[in-house]
């Protein structure tokens, strides 16, 4: 069963609501609160045995393995959407990792390709297989996760800079193609964000640098105003925000959640 929201929101309750590696994560916490919302989910992931435990959590109506790079296992996963949803209300792009650690002339061509199809190759193929739903349905709303180094150059970090800026373009230019049929796009920033992924970028850059992980730590978080890192849970009330009623006239905006993060 669902946990009771942080905050009640209008619009939510029964709407259909695909979440990219909703298995754990940011992703699982987004799911989390639109479950808590009533909203009716369908999640995929590339971790089986986190993706069978968040469905058994959620109730998820699909939880499909994908990676959001396979062409054919994104049209499987929106095929299935659409066969025991009967349709989409809401597309939460939120699948992407962290892509490698090194100065431009240190990654390798393959290294930037995968972290470019994850991050923001991605999130096309999901988009274009969920827009043809959610103009039927009316309209709906498209929730790209970018990051705060879609902002901020990200030195040693170029792949994955390169594809959260063109998260922001994606979304800008989603949000001007679609708004005639009353579908909005809009971006949210993440920040540093408490859990494992960011506890193991930080290790990379401490390695990569020659310095400690605490003082490596200390490092990122001089660089946010409120110097402390982000709950997940935090990016997931903004997700829930955008979706609902509350954000009915939000589009083509890039919301950070992030402490206000300063410099990268």
């Amino acid at each position: 069963m669902a946990e009771e929201p942080r905050m009640r929101l209008s619009g939510l309750d029964g709407l259909r609501v695909a979440v990219t590696a909703g298995g754990g994560g940011i992703g699982l916490c987004i799911a989390r609160a639109l479950a808590a919302q009533g909203a009716r989910l369908a999640i995929c992931d590339v971790e089986e045995e986190a993706l069978t435990a968040a469905r058994a959590e959620l109730g998820a109506e699909v939880a499909e393995i994908a990676d959001v790079s396979d062409e054919d296992a994104v049209a499987r996963f929106f095929a299935r959407i659409a066969g025991r949803m009967g349709g989409l209300d809401a597309l939460v792009n939120n699948a992407g990792i962290a892509g490698p650690t090194g100065g431009v002339d240190e990654i390798s061509p393959a290294e930037w390709r995968r972290c470019i199809d994850v991050c923001l190759t991605g999130q096309f193929l999901c988009t274009h297989h969920a827009v043809p739903m959610l103009k039927a349905a009316g309209g709906g709303s498209i929730v790209n996760i970018s990051s705060a180094a879609g902002r901020f150059g990200y030195a040693f970090r170029t792949p994955y800079s390169s594809a959260k800026w063109g998260v922001i373009g994606f979304t800008q230019s989603l949000a001007k193609e679609l708004g005639p049929d009353g579908i909005r796009a809009n971006a949210i920033l993440p920040g540093i964000i408490e859990g494992p992924r960011m506890e193991g970028v930080i290790a990379a850059r401490a390695r990569q640098t020659g310095v400690s992980h605490d003082a490596m730590k200390a490092e990122y978080l001089s660089r946010i105003s409120l110097r402390r890192m982000t709950p997940p849970e935090d990016v997931a009330d903004m997700a829930a925000f955008l979706i609902s009623d509350a954000g009915r006239n939000l589009s083509g905006q890039s919301f950070p959640v992030d402490g206000n993060v300063e410099a990268l």
